[in-house]
């Protein structure tokens, strides 16, 4: 019942722009033993599926609940919406650039994040007719889809929306679980299964061989990726959305970046919550 409720929390990381479901299960504590699990799920399968299920099943609960949330939020509320999901974004770069750093980060480092984001930036904006986008998805890019969610749900760090959006895939996902339209969701089980097998291996024996230089090319790709989140219908002006927008861009910031290093941020706060108070008594 544990390993449910904290699926439940990752599930709506993997809807919720900003909020990556990979960076939730490693804020849990589950993310190591979920990659591990998934790698050798089929060489130790009853006690691999022990574990996963119950993540699996609270993650599938928190995506469905919340992708209601969200579809109507960009019906109705587009703006604002996309300008929270961008403070949310951007508040995750802290924790994200940390993890880069962790394991013997040298100057060399900055070439292939840098290489890495000009390439992102090239594919997913300066060629942006390379991803149309997808309104009615046939089964092999159902499946295609599957494989791309699961890939942002094992990837630390990558944004499920950024990703999804950039490859013109998001809006077609969230309409596809707020109206549980199998015709989509049944292939796309497929893609995830698949995926999720072969990704989290590749990605288990690169964090173990390269876990740098990886690290380094999934953060420029992610940084390529963040202004696919606003469009052409997110511009400011005078005018009360825009001031909504301004204020939901700057809580979604502080959201994901407390999140993002939380025991950090609560030792912090509980330090100064116990110091003594450093002002003299009035007598």
């Amino acid at each position: 019942m544990h390993n449910y409720l904290k699926g439940i929390v990752a599930g709506i990381g993997g809807v919720s722009p900003g909020l990556s479901g990979s960076v939730l299960l490693i804020l849990l504590g589950l993310y190591h033993q979920t990659l591990e699990a998934l790698g050798t799920l089929l060489t130790r399968f009853k006690q691999n599926i022990r574990f996963l299920l119950p993540i699996l099943l609270g993650m599938g609960t928190g995506v469905l609940l919340f992708s209601k949330v969200i579809d109507f939020c960009l019906a109705n509320h587009e703006m604002p919406t996309r300008f929270c999901f961008l403070g949310l974004i951007l508040g995750t770069i802290p924790l994200f650039y940390k993890e880069v750093r962790k394991n013997g980060f040298s100057r060399r480092y900055w070439l292939v994040i840098l290489g890495s984001a000009a390439l992102g930036f090239w594919m997913f904006n300066a060629h942006p007719t390379l991803f149309p986008l997808v309104t009615h998805p046939n089964l092999p890019q159902s499946i295609f889809l599957g494989v791309a969610v699961v890939a942002t749900a094992i990837v630390p760090g990558l944004d499920p929306a950024v990703v999804l959006s950039t490859l013109g895939y998001y809006e077609c996902y969230v309409r596809s679980l707020a109206n549980f339209d199998i015709s989509v969701l049944a292939p796309m089980v497929i893609g995830v299964a698949a995926g999720g097998i072969g990704i989290s291996a590749l990605m288990t024996a690169l964090f173990r061989r390269f876990y740098t230089a990886t690290f380094s090319v999934v953060f420029g790709l992610f940084l390529s990726m963040i202004p696919n989140m606003l469009n052409e219908r997110c511009v400011l002006g005078p005018n009360p959305e825009s001031v909504l927008s301004v204020i939901l861009i700057f809580l979604g910031f502080g959201l994901s970046f407390y999140l993002g290093d939380f025991h950090a941020h609560n030792a912090r706060i509980r330090a100064r919550l116990s110091k003594p108070s450093t002002h003299p008594k009035k007598e």
